[in-house]
């Protein structure tokens, strides 16, 4: 069974998935992949302790804290190159940025690889389940431009912004 419940934010309402007391999806609500995959029926629960967590989480994150990513059990769902770039992105300190093209080239490391696609790493991000906690608004493109985000460029600007990103130099 997935649970939902609806957290108000600074980026507008936001929904919160889980099943076995593990957060599975945190969408902004209108962001592109909305819900992801996720098939199976969703009832509403506001008061599970994955939920309450989280919500405490935002409103910290939101008043200008760097809570860990470690004090909430994730559990995103997706394929194992995805689940293998999302770790990638826990890994991205908070105020800081990286590009597709430098966790490619991680991930070609981690896979003994010579190369691995960039654009196939900005797919993995993009279908993050799990945004602002597992922080995909931390990756740039090339030179630092600031490229898609799911839930709008507006909203990757102010999440950089709030975390103290200086983007007076991006070409957006």
């Amino acid at each position: 069974m997935i649970y939902k419940t609806y957290y108000e934010s600074p980026l507008g309402k936001m929904l919160l998935a889980a099943k076995n007391n593990a957060l599975i999806g945190l969408w902004i609500e209108g962001q592109k992949y909305y819900l992801g995959s996720l098939k199976e029926e969703i009832i509403k629960r506001d008061k599970l302790e994955i939920f309450q967590k989280t919500k405490k989480w935002l409103d910290r994150y939101f008043a200008g804290e760097n809570p860990a990513i470690s004090e909430l059990k994730l559990a995103p769902i997706g394929s194992d190159f995805a689940q293998s770039v999302w770790e990638i992105l826990k890994e991205i300190p908070y105020g800081s940025t990286t590009t597709y093209g430098k966790i490619a080239e991680q991930i070609a490391e981690k896979q003994g690889k010579k190369r691995m696609s960039a654009q196939a790493v900005g797919g993995a991000v993009a279908h993050n389940p799990i945004s602002i906690i597992i922080p995909c608004h931390r990756v740039v493109g090339t030179n630092g431009r600031l490229t898609g985000y799911s839930g709008g460029i507006d909203k990757k600007i102010k999440l950089l912004t709030h975390e103290g990103v200086d983007l007076s130099f991006n070409n957006t």
